[in-house]
């Protein structure tokens, strides 16, 4: 972060100061007193199991230069305010508005019920092969809540050019806010779907949380949108003109647009890159993706419009995108076993959306040789339309012929339901209460060359599971909780 003094941070915050008016923030600026070094700032947030302003004379011993509370400590150099959420944003806000005044920070945005980590990941690589090092700032995670976000953008210092940020939300309003904290100079809208249907109550309500991506952009800048996903190009007619429009997808009318997609037996996509119209007509680029999934060919185009955006040639884009590789765990993480068995970790999120996409590219990739095998958990936050939307996955694990389902723990049961309704035989989806049991079927059939698709919620903690599968039958077991424990908001 910049430099600020603690007169500074109760300017931004609307704060009063407490004990040592005089400090001065040279760090970075953490809510984890683990994580202080010297000159931090912490944030000392409550929780629903912790309250950070416990930890706030220890954070100070550890380094820290001051905090920002609730409340006053008592020999604490501390900035108090109302809401301490709300007065991290506001500093958010204050520092990405006082570097932009200093120099050339343009912030790329990304939202959508599917895709926001790999796409924002693959913006990162893109960006830091144009840029130097300390000039591109990208969340780690899935920073892209109220918390993440601000603390993402606290990251940025005078050498930082680039800003990528994800925008996650479960409920209305929730863009709109993060815009707020952070105007994006390109703000994208990957998917509408049916991620946290429970809490926004329709797809419509989601579709218009969405589309405060739109009227967030800065005036002037520019609205990268699917057009592959209908509720997704309507969010054009909110642009206004003062914003340009960009699209991608597989539809001819794309700006951005794939050809000829093709997927390789180890789930890999390859497709021709379309991108505008040109002085001589559009340019044509191969790509090559190194991401597994046919799914991620969206993700890709999404990155590419953007880097267009801004000015990247055609062929930096394409090479970029082909050298790409994934950055976040847990999704899409493919590990080869010295036993022979393939794991295919993508356990730190599920919907129908993203589960479909799994299972397909489970399907690819064991072909006709391999066996297929699929353990899935719970979708969380689908309101009244769980059981449906699990006694679907059932059915489609049956069309798709994977050889054995296991569905861990009875918020997921609906998908075992859903399989055997469909026709699946015998012993062929298995249900078990939990990660424990599953573990122990596993072990028993798993079998040299099988190919092994662990999915869930987050919430749901099959990704302690992916980790030992991938670790092998004598491995060390959990390597410890994904990266971005900030994130709520898928």
């Amino acid at each position: 972060m910049i430099e600020l003094t603690a007169a500074d941070v109760a300017a931004a915050t609307g704060g009063r100061l407490h004990a040592d008016a005089g400090a001065r923030v040279t760090g970075p600026v953490v809510v984890d007193s683990r994580r202080v070094s010297p000159g931090a700032l912490f944030v000392a947030l409550p929780g629903e199991h912790v309250d950070g302003h416990d930890f706030a004379a220890g954070a100070v011993e550890a380094g820290a230069a001051l905090v920002l509370a609730a409340r006053a400590l008592d020999g604490v150099p501390t900035v108090v305010v109302d809401d301490v959420q709300t007065a991290l944003g506001e500093l958010a806000r204050d520092v990405l508005a006082r570097l932009r005044d200093a120099g050339d920070v343009r912030v790329v945005a990304v939202t959508g019920s599917v895709g926001k980590t790999t796409t924002k990941d693959l913006l990162g690589q893109l960006l830091a092969r144009e840029l130097p090092a300390d000039a591109v700032v990208v969340p780690s995670g899935s920073f892209n809540n109220e918390v993440g976000l601000p603390l993402t953008v606290l990251r940025a210092t005078e050498a930082t050019r680039c800003l990528v940020l994800e925008m996650g939300a479960d409920g209305p309003g929730n863009i709109a806010y993060l815009t707020r904290i952070a105007p994006p100079d390109v703000g994208v809208v990957l998917a509408v779907g049916s991620a946290h249907v429970g809490k926004f109550g329709s797809v419509e309500a989601i579709a218009a949380t969405k589309a405060e991506m739109v009227t967030g952009v800065r005036p002037g800048g520019t609205v990268v949108l699917n057009a592959d996903d209908q509720r997704v190009a309507a969010m054009a007619a909110l642009a206004g003109p003062d914003r340009r429009v960009l699209t991608f997808g597989t539809i001819p009318a794309a700006d951005v647009r794939a050809t000829d997609v093709e997927v390789d037996a180890t789930g890999r996509a390859a497709f021709g890159l379309r991108l505008g119209e040109g002085d001589a007509g559009p340019v044509d680029v191969g790509v090559g993706l190194r991401l597994v999934g046919a799914h991620h060919v969206s993700n890709a185009l999404a990155a590419a419009a953007v880097a267009t955006a801004l000015g990247t040639s055609p062929a930096d884009v394409a090479d970029a995108l082909s050298q790409a590789t994934p950055l976040s765990p847990h999704r899409m993480a493919v590990t080869e076993r010295p036993d022979g068995v393939t794991v295919i970790d993508d356990a730190y999120n599920a919907n129908p959306d993203s589960m479909r996409a799994a299972l397909r590219t489970l399907a690819v990739m064991a072909g006709r040789s391999r066996r297929s095998v699929a353990v899935l958990g719970e979708m969380l936050e689908l309101g009244e339309g769980s059981r449906a939307a699990h006694d679907a996955l059932g059915r489609l694990v049956v069309r798709l012929n994977v050889k054995l389902l296991v569905v861990v723990g009875e918020g997921a049961y609906h998908i075992h339901e859903g399989a055997m309704q469909e026709g699946s035989w015998g012993e062929e989806s298995v249900f078990v209460p939990d990660r424990d049991a599953a573990r122990e079927v596993l072990a028993d059939a798993l079998a040299p060359g099988d190919v092994v698709l662990v999915k869930s919620s987050l919430g749901s903690g099959l990704w302690r599971l992916g980790d030992e599968l991938a670790a092998g039958p004598a491995g060390p077991g959990t390597v410890g909780a994904p990266d971005g424990a900030a994130e709520v908001a898928p």
